[in-house]
């Protein structure tokens, strides 16, 4: 890959006249791997979180995330080096007036991320892009305490963000238009190929993925089969590329609860009836690769470059 281009600019589309930085609410897994997707796009980049010590680590995992990008050779030495040097590290929200695309990485908790908006209002500029990175919950919700609600849209990247070739933008009920269009023109900036979809819970993807997640769990549960053979038979007997309990380890498995939380509360279908099996290991904090163990094992993080 050549060497990253210079940062893209901001207007109604991400490269108009004025330099763009990107501030990424959140530097745990989603928010790490946004701001190192962004960075390796070219935008200035800053990974904000409450305290030094979650910056810091969200720092090195987006290391992390670019190390292995040049281990797949997707990209060149000189390629991780010059994104990783455009994330700096912010620990609460006041550096955010300086930033033209803000976005939002929380973990799924509705009243969290209102709160992250209703603050983001006050102290973003007023022409900012306000993106949310949610996997279930609908945008309209998101934005009701907002005195603009219209400039709020749910962009939603997946995980690992830097291998993962899809972004779902999404229009809450009153997201204006234009804002929906610098939201799309953003994610292409990036390199990813769009979909959009409406404003309901789990939107298109998220829907898809928690019955399948949850299912498995359930036939685990119940002794159908083992974990192995169950995410064997996803695998070679649905051409998928991990099983769904490789799966939800990636993806954390107290994230899964918490979707499937969200769409039972919007649906009420049985479909979205969250596995016992996945409440309690969410309570012996068995969580997948973030804590070391989930349904399988794993090795601590080595350290970035």
């Amino acid at each position: 890959m050549s060497e990253s281009p210079e940062a893209p600019e901001v207007g109604s589309d991400p490269r108009a006249s004025v330099r763009t930085r990107v501030f990424v609410v959140g530097a745990g897994i989603m928010g790490s791997g946004i701001a190192a997707q962004a960075a390796l796009a070219g935008y200035p980049v800053t990974l904000e979180d409450v305290t030094e010590e979650l910056g810091r680590r969200g720092l090195s995992n987006a290391g992390r995330a670019l190390d292995r990008a040049v281990t797949r050779k997707a990209i060149g030495p000189g390629d991780r080096d010059a994104a990783f040097a455009r994330i700096d590290v912010a620990i609460g929200l006041r550096r955010v007036d300086g930033a033209q695309i803000v976005v939002e990485a929380a973990p799924e908790n509705l009243d969290l991320k209102r709160k992250i908006f209703r603050d983001l209002e006050e102290s973003a500029a007023p022409t900012a892009l306000l993106a949310s990175n949610t996997s279930s919950l609908p945008i309209t919700s998101i934005g009701q305490e907002l005195r603009d609600p219209g400039r709020l849209v749910g962009v939603h990247f997946f995980n690992p963000v830097l291998q993962m070739p899809l972004v779902e933008v999404i229009a809450g009920l009153t997201t204006r238009p234009e804002v929906l269009e610098r939201a799309r023109a953003f994610a292409v900036s990036l390199g990813k190929t769009v979909v959009t979809s409406r404003d309901t819970p789990g939107f298109v993807t998220t829907r898809a993925l928690a019955v399948l997640v949850n299912e498995a769990a359930w036939m685990l549960y119940e002794g159908v089969a083992t974990k192995e053979d169950i995410d064997t038979a996803y695998k070679l007997g649905f051409h998928h590329p991990m099983g769904p309990f490789e799966l939800t380890d990636l993806v954390g498995i107290d994230t899964a609860v918490a979707i499937l939380d969200v769409l039972w509360d919007g649906f009420r279908d049985a479909r979205y009836r969250t596995c016992p099996l996945l409440r309690s290991m969410v309570a012996a904090k068995r969580l997948g690769r973030k804590t070391g163990e989930g349904f399988y094992l794993y090795p601590p993080p080595s350290p970035p470059r």
